[in-house]
């Protein structure tokens, strides 16, 4: 009986050993692999970065250039291992063969190519690592002498490349980004006529083309009354009777990003009619309609508070039977 119990113990042991083995065979690929991940952090080959760059990287203003936060471009597109085309450390700030090669305890020389607030790498230079990837795209092949790129605005100026939220991107907070030069823009977005730029539901991006554009001020479109009508297509047309400044330019009359008139108008009406138009029966204020002034029509004007748009409702545009010189809607010459 004792013969027998150490047999089996001696069984029960070997067994024990067999599977031990086993778990240990089949763990090895799996630490091989862990241990060659640890090697590439973030992307294939960017191991000599990641060595030094990880997530103990305290994002600090003061040191934005040596620790940027890197192993956070992991969450981007830009850290992608599924497609080929993620760029690596090197693709954007070069070999760095001093930065990498650096040895010591004092503060290592920078990258070749550096995209931070006091970098010394030319705005030219910064833009070339995101245009080698990006100039194909149809939104930036009117960069080149753009607003934007002869004023050596770079495209780190605006966008966030290791940062899992990009700002620019985000239609509730592209604002934030724009007005950081726009300053003028921002005072008239906050005033009390204007575009829903502050709440989210209109962007800047929706009207302008910050890469460059072949219309003015960056428009997406060729013209401003074309970008305007992308949204208000109603004020479009086609009408028997134009109103001549509408196919102009919108902001003959209005301001797009906020005044203190309603409609997004440079001035309340009658004034901003006056821009144009001599007020009926107010003498000593230039027009272009001659005699205007000594109308019988100037009295009818005056019992109605000088208000145009109490008869001119279709002041975009009409389809009115009286040749188009009054902009009223048809239903005023059947009273």
């Amino acid at each position: 009986m004792k013969l027998l119990r150490q047999l089996l113990t001696l069984f029960a042991f070997a067994g024990a050993v067999g599977v031990m083995t086993s778990a240990l065979a089949a763990d090895a690929p799996q630490a091989a692999s862990e241990q060659k991940a640890a090697k590439d952090l973030v992307l294939k080959g960017d191991a000599k970065c990641t060595g030094c760059h990880d997530e103990s990287d305290e994002p600090q203003p003061s040191m934005i250039d040596l620790h940027p936060q890197v192993l956070s471009i992991g969450k981007t597109t830009h850290g992608t291992t599924a497609d080929s085309r993620t760029p690596t450390c090197i693709n954007c700030h070069g070999e760095s063969a001093n930065h990498l090669n650096h040895k010591g305890s004092e503060k290592p020389p920078k990258a070749d190519r550096t995209f931070g607030k006091n970098t010394a790498t030319p705005a030219a230079e910064r833009n070339a690592a995101c245009l080698s990837c990006h100039q194909k795209d149809a939104s930036r092949h009117l960069w080149t002498g753009s607003a934007h790129e002869s004023r050596d605005v770079a495209c780190t100026s605006c966008h966030q490349v290791h940062a899992a939220h990009d700002k620019v991107r985000d239609k509730r907070t592209q604002a934030e980004v724009c007005f950081t030069c726009h300053k003028e823009q921002r005072a008239q977005a906050n005033k009390p006529s204007h575009h829903p730029i502050l709440e989210g539901k209109v962007a800047c991006s929706d009207c302008h083309n910050a890469h460059g554009s072949a219309g003015p001020k960056l428009m997406k479109r060729d013209s401003v009354v074309e970008t305007c009508y992308t949204c208000h297509a109603e004020k479009r047309g086609p009408f028997v009777h134009n109103h001549r400044p509408v196919n102009d330019d919108c902001t003959n009359c209005h301001m797009p990003h906020g005044t203190t008139a309603d409609n997004l108008l440079k001035a309340r009406p009658p004034l901003v009619c006056y821009q144009c138009h001599s007020g009926h029966g107010t003498p000593g204020v230039a027009g272009i309609a001659p005699g205007i002034t000594t109308s019988p029509k100037a009295n009818t004007f005056i019992e109605q508070g000088r208000g145009c748009l109490n008869c001119h409702t279709e002041i975009h545009g009409s389809n009115n039977p009286n040749g188009g010189q009054n902009l009223l809607p048809p239903a005023f010459f059947l009273r």
